[in-house]
């Protein structure tokens, strides 16, 4: 990792409103070097409100990343933890998020954060949506947000053609978690809206290899944020940067 409040020599400024892309040599090198620099946001975030909240994705890609950010010195007693999005499975699932959370960031030092719940146990998502948006609401808005991007343009669980997609990339909506379901998708979503990510003070979007880089040069053209969801982040009107390594 990076020496705490080093950025990365590579790091470019933001123009108007483009995000920031910065491109890395390895993936190790990305995962250490967004660690360290999230771990600064939300120093400041508690230095200047004495809290902080992180948003961060599930899936796979992040794993090295959540690792590495977990062995951070920070005040992690003062740093809530949420999802952007979570499967509608129990936590003993290989697809919980929750799980692979616990497991990779809600360790070492990381362990005294506190973590927003994204699931309850339920046979809906609809059935504890309620309960869930009270707990999400106390910790908004979110200092920092870390997201991913599928091939289809997707990110959290706002998916092209998904049930809700319409109501959770609307910019005037006061909602704060959705229900989403997707063609392809093997269950339920739970998924914060694009209003409340696009509200956060940072929002760093992870991306690796070419397919997905491809994915993210065609989402930077004009289009409806429908069919690339994603375009409602690279849009929003705040710190934006684009972390990416082949």
């Amino acid at each position: 990792m990076l020496p705490f409040g080093m950025v990365p020599p590579n790091l470019h400024k933001r123009t108007g409103n483009m995000p920031i892309f910065n491109e890395y040599d390895s993936r190790e090198t990305l995962m250490n070097a967004l660690a360290d620099r999230v771990a600064i946001q939300l120093a400041g975030a508690i230095t200047a409100k004495g809290k902080a909240t992180l948003a961060v994705p599930g899936g796979t890609t992040p794993g090295p990343f959540l690792t590495a950010l977990s062995s951070v010195d920070l005040d992690w007693s003062k740093v809530k933890v949420m999802l952007t999005d979570e499967r509608f499975v129990p936590e003993s699932s290989d697809r919980s998020n929750t799980r692979l959370l616990r497991s990779t960031l809600l360790q070492n030092a990381a362990s005294a954060a506190t973590m927003v719940p994204f699931y309850k146990e339920a046979d809906a998502p609809e059935d504890v949506l309620d309960a869930l948006v009270t707990d999400i609401k106390a910790a908004l808005p979110l200092d920092v947000c870390v997201l991913g991007m599928g091939a289809d343009m997707h990110t959290a669980s706002l998916f092209p053609g998904a049930d809700r997609l319409t109501e959770g990339l609307d910019n005037n909506s006061n909602l704060t978690l959705l229900p989403m379901r997707a063609p392809g998708a093997p269950e339920p979503r739970l998924t914060l809206t694009a209003p409340v990510l696009r509200k956060s003070a940072h929002i760093h979007i992870l991306i690796t290899g070419q397919e997905k880089l491809d994915a993210l040069h065609t989402a930077q053209n004009d289009g409806p944020w429908e069919d690339a969801p994603i375009r409602a982040i690279l849009q929003a009107p705040t710190d934006v940067t684009i972390q990416y390594a082949a």
